[in-house]
């Protein structure tokens, strides 16, 4: 397993806790983060990151059980929506959850060709070069928002059960029993998807997808700067340092609509989470903003899922230290270089009410 860039990891780090987090159950803790409480995630790593680091590191080396660590809290952070306490408790579901990880990396390392050696290099020095020009680049991009753009536009449950399959990697099997369902009705959504998935797409790019997947074209799996991100994001979800600004519902908006944004005074990422939003109008979109002094800079634009949830993961100079002000508007489809739009929600580091830790 190569490096992904991720952060370093210290098994014995102090993490942020919720309000009574050594006396809150693991399931509890689900509960709030599958309802929007992003902080719940830093007790969780904490009772069980060695753990499944331990167990990792039975078969492989440091390095890679680190990543195997970060990867389940990832998809323990993504996927916490779908856990059930009903079916099992916590602890069965993220030991088999790396359980999976481990074994796809030995897996993996079993496929590996053996390599011959070349230290003259001339075998390297002889072989095409791998990297794609600027035309080929753009192409992809292209291809891959267009897919994006296919697999949102399916029916919720086909969504669902093609993503799981084909982006995350699960057999049919897995996927049936991750929601539910009689293993001919999961199969019969996946064909239905596909089928669906295909028609919306250009003939060349549907050619493609069946000859490199939907994972490799999306680009969710094989993406390291976006898994990198998504590291960096877990880092600061997890570290004694965040700081936590609750976004409030502006007049007229129903008071359980709101967001949080948490950020640090030392690090250059912010993640912004969306819950109860009302779906965006017609040709409108929701846009983040901070402040500081009298500049408002655009974090950019989000949509929420139908649950009114959504999640805004941002780098730069903007989020480098805690803004004065944070809010969403709801602007035009394409953004705007500026707030104009109606106050959605709002927030003030310090304000009474807002921030918490």
């Amino acid at each position: 397993m190569r490096s992904r860039g991720y952060p370093s990891w210290t098994w014995r780090r102090d993490v942020r806790a919720v309000p009574d987090a050594r006396d809150t159950g693991d399931e509890e803790l689900m509960a709030q983060l599958a309802a929007g409480r992003q902080d719940a995630l830093g007790p969780l790593y904490s009772r069980y990151a060695s753990r499944l680091f331990s167990l990792a590191a039975q078969s492989l080396d440091r390095a890679t059980a680190e990543e195997i660590v970060q990867e389940v809290f990832l998809q323990v952070w993504r996927r916490s929506a779908t856990f059930a306490p009903d079916r099992g408790t916590f602890r069965a579901w993220v030991f088999q959850i790396a359980h999976h990880r481990i074994l796809n990396e030995l897996r993996r390392r079993s496929r590996q060709p053996q390599l011959e050696e070349d230290p003259e290099g001339l075998r390297l020095a002889a072989a095409p070069d791998p990297m794609p020009g600027p035309d080929e680049i753009l192409a992809s991009e292209a291809q891959r928002a267009e897919v994006r753009e296919a697999l949102a536009a399916l029916p919720e449950a086909q969504r669902r059960a093609v993503e799981m399959a084909f982006v995350e990697g699960l057999t049919h099997e897995q996927v049936a029993k991750s929601l539910e369902l009689p293993l001919g009705t999961t199969k019969t959504r996946i064909r239905a998807g596909l089928q669906r998935l295909r028609a919306g797409l250009a003939p060349a790019v549907a050619v493609l997808l069946v000859a490199a997947g939907i994972g490799a074209i999306v680009g969710i799996r094989n993406d390291e700067a976006s898994r990198a991100l998504d590291g960096r994001a877990l880092a600061l979800l997890t570290s004694s340092e965040t700081v936590a600004v609750r976004l409030n519902a502006a007049p007229g908006i129903p008071p359980e609509t709101h967001a949080v944004y948490r950020g640090h005074t030392e690090a250059t990422i912010a993640v912004l989470t969306l819950e109860k939003f009302p779906p965006a109008s017609a040709g409108g979109t929701y846009q983040a903003w901070v402040r500081h002094g009298g500049t408002w800079t655009s974090l950019g634009t989000v949509r929420p899922d139908a649950q009114g949830g959504a999640r805004l993961i941002v780098e730069g100079p903007a989020v480098d230290r805690l803004p004065d002000a944070i809010e969403i508007t709801r602007e035009p489809a394409r953004g705007s270089p500026s707030p104009h739009g109606p106050v959605i929600v709002s927030g003030q580091p310090g304000s009474p009410g807002t921030q918490y830790r």
